[in-house]
Order: structure tokens, then sequence, then C-alpha cells
């Protein structure tokens, strides 16, 4: 039921340690959301917590340092092989097998975000014809004055028939981890922040082949999100709900176990096949040849063994899912934060939804039924009373998947940075992450949301 994996605990729980001196704990694991027990910390701030900054227009591309690169303009503008720097051999980890790649690369130029940042996510969009893929990476400056190393975010296919998809583990420096798909400073209460970065971009293609990945999108989310139990109620807005389809997760439980164990875990693909097919897009016939065909929602198959990380062994890698969703035509496509169900709403009036990344205990969002320590849902509206309208792939059934869970008790799951588990320890929350899935050459009303929610 959910996308967490051994690897996101073991992220919670570092980073529940590193801040433990500095969090309130009298609070029991039976606190309700919003009571604010122990806390204290649902006060507003005017500082600002995410910053995004992502490279995707031509004049972009132009920019930065290219090595074998160039920029491509037209309808979507990209980056592209032109000549290539020179040739690499890559073992993949996953198969063992060894093979020789032509290589070129850009490096962004130097961002600093107006937040001094804990965290940074990358997120890009591609398309990586077979004998293909590319490599991401992160290198950020500190606020001592030093620099991390250049940490590799992602070795990304859309397919599988050269390398597999992965994150990379135990990638760090002793001031800061990769974990899976975040960047995280260690030791957040010390006061260490990031205050910049640069994004780079290694394209590989079979030698002499002529062949070229495209990146239409790149770049990152940093954010500073205060740690708090219970965050401050927003006021509800108008209401609006946006004709998602419905797909439950639990109806392919135990198929195809090689990708994260079957369905009941595939929330976050589970999801994304839902936005992509809100925007018209879903994969070809050929693409779903190699599914069962006696079972329903193929494409839900298809989406999880094309999120799938083979170093995490899951499908709720936020950037992999994302890149998914970009790979389907004029499909753009990020990870960030958001910082309340306002921002939702403005979304959702634009004719977008978002699918949000949240983890509570049973009972701590009535209706649910469940309790998860990670799981993605995609919101899809407001009812008149401001409470959320949400497409929870942890249904029995399709027509099940529709639920309104209760304003107060989601915005706080879904906002909050820290919780108590079922064994009343301090774990972390995801502090507002979701993916956004919108035309790359959105309409004014959309592209008027998507700069009001900070993300253009």
């Amino acid at each position: 039921m959910t996308a967490a994996t051994p690897r996101r605990a073991v992220l919670a729980a570092a980073l529940a340690a590193a801040t433990a001196a500095s969090v309130p704990t009298a609070a029991g694991a039976d606190s309700q959301p919003g009571d604010g027990a122990g806390t204290g910390d649902e006060r507003e701030t005017d500082a600002p917590t995410v910053d995004n900054r992502f490279w995707y227009a031509y004049s972009h591309w132009r920019s930065g340092e290219h090595h074998g690169t160039a920029a491509v303009g037209g309808r979507r503008p990209g980056l592209l092989i032109a000549a290539p720097e020179g040739r690499t051999d890559y073992t993949d980890p996953h198969t063992g097998r060894t093979a020789t790649w032509e290589y070129a690369s850009w490096t962004s130029p130097l961002h600093r975000p107006a937040v001094p940042a804990t965290e940074l996510i990358a997120s890009w969009n591609a398309c990586t014809p077979e004998g293909t893929w590319i490599q991401v990476e992160l290198c950020g400056d500190y606020s001592d004055g030093t620099t991390t190393p250049w940490y590799v975010m992602a070795r990304w296919a859309s397919g599988e028939a050269d390398i597999r998809r992965t994150s990379v583990d135990g990638q760090k420096d002793g001031k800061s981890t990769v974990w899976t798909d975040t960047l995280s400073v260690d030791d957040p209460a010390g006061g260490l922040r990031l205050t910049g970065y640069r994004l780079r971009l290694t394209l590989h293609r079979a030698p002499r082949s002529g062949l070229t990945p495209v990146v239409w999108l790149a770049g990152a989310m940093a954010s500073d999100v205060p740690d708090r139990f219970t965050v401050p109620a927003s006021e509800p807005g108008p209401a609006r709900e946006l004709d998602v389809p419905r797909y439950s997760q639990e109806i392919h439980a135990g198929r195809y176990p090689e990708y994260d164990n079957g369905g009941e875990a595939w929330c976050s693909p589970t999801s994304s096949q839902m936005v992509v097919e809100y925007w018209g897009r879903r994969p070809a016939a050929e693409e779903l040849a190699w599914v069962d065909p006696s079972y329903q929602d193929p494409q839900v198959c298809h989406a999880a063994r094309r999120t799938y990380d083979a170093q995490y062994k899951g499908c709720g890698n936020w950037p992999f899912n994302a890149a998914y969703a970009a790979t389907y035509e004029d499909l753009a496509a990020v990870v960030t934060r958001l910082r309340s169900l306002t921002d939702l709403e403005t979304l959702v009036r634009a004719g977008i939804p978002a699918i949000t990344s949240q983890s509570f205990l049973a009972g701590e969002l009535t209706g649910a039924g469940y309790g998860t320590a990670g799981h993605l849902m995609t919101v899809i509206g407001f009812t008149a009373d401001g409470d959320v309208v949400a497409n929870d792939p942890n249904s029995a059934s399709n027509p099940a998947v529709r639920r309104v869970y209760a304003r107060r008790e989601f915005e706080n799951v879904w906002l909050r940075t820290k919780r108590h588990n079922a064994a009343g320890k301090v774990v972390s929350g995801s502090g507002g992450v979701c993916y956004l899935y919108a035309p790359a050459r959105p309409a004014p009303r959309q592209l008027a949301a998507l700069r009001e929610v900070g993300v253009l």
C-alpha cells in the first residue's frame, strides 16, 4: 500500500536522529493532527521555504558549460549530443554487463536559491531512444564555504534495453548524504545549509550510432521546511473537482513481484498513470504487449515497470515517476514541495491535479482505513466545505478510489515534517512533497497557476 521501503525508513530514522535534540517529544503517538500537543509549531512564517529552478528554454540550454552538447530549438527546446566528448565504460551493477559508451556533458550555471537549503531533489524530462541513457548529478555549495562532491542522483533511461534505471547508494561526505532521490544535509539543526548548486547532465550513446538522448527539462527543488508536527490551518477556497481516471493499486497485488513485490506497493506509479491519462496520454498497445492479457488496467503494470529503481528496489522514486510521465508527448513533470492546501486549490482551479506524498498512523486520516510510512495519492479537487477530494490508489477497486478526506487532517499529514510512528518514535514526514504533471506548453491559466505556486 505504500511507497516506503527500507531506504526511506533509513532516511526517516537518520533525520530524526539528527534533530532529536531540538524536536519536542512529549506528544504521544496518539496526538491528533492539529492539536499542537507538545509542539507550539503552528506559527506562520513569511520566510520562503522552497525554491525551484528548472532549465527548459532554448536560452537556458545555451547557457552553462557545454562539453560536446548543444541546445536545440523548436517547439520543445532541449539538450542533445552534438559531438561526443569521449568514451567511457560502464558496468551496470544490476546486470553485471559492461559496455562502452560515447558521452557528452552539460553543466548548468550556478544557482543560488532564495532558500539556503537542507534538501535538494532533482527533476528531469528526457527522451532516451534505445542505445542511449543519461546521468544526472548535483554539486552543492555549503554555507561554510566548502562544496559537496558531484553526487549522482540518477542513471536513467526510459526503457531497460541498455542499463537498469537506478539511484546510487552510499554517497556521502560527512556533511550530506544522498538518500535515493534526495540530497540531504546530515545535521540541519547545526545550521549548515546548501547555498548554491550546479546540475550536470551526461548524455550517453552507443559508439558510432549517431543516436542522442534529448533532455527537455532539468533542475532541482531546494527546500528548508521547518521541523513541525502540526502546520498552520488554511482557509478553504472555491470548490472544484477534476475528472481524473481512477485506478486501484490493490487489484494488482501479487502481479509482477519483480517490480517492488507487485501492485500492493504501486501507489506512486498508479497515481502517475491516473494523471498521465487525465492529460489524454497513455501507452501504445505494443508497449503493453508484455502484460498478461487477463490483467485489468495493464497500463498500471507498465507504469510500475517504467518507474522501477533497481537500487531502491521500488517504484516510489519521486523523480523517476516524474520522468516517466514526461516520456509522453508534450507532457512536462517535476517534483516539488508546496506550502499549503491553498497552493493545491490554485492548481486544481487551473485544471492541474497533484500527486501528494504523506505518511500517517491509522486513525490520523479519517476514512483511509490504514496507516502508512509513505503513500502517494492524487488530489483531484475540493468540496464546498474545503475538504480534500483524492484518488487514493490504496482502495479495493477502481470505483472505490475516490475519497473525501477532512481538510485539517489531510493538510497536516501531508505538510508536516515530523510525526510519531506507531512505536512513539519521532520520524520524518514529506513536508509537502508532490509531483506536478502538466502540458509542456501550458494554457495561460495553467501557466499563471504554476507561477503562483512557485514552480516557474
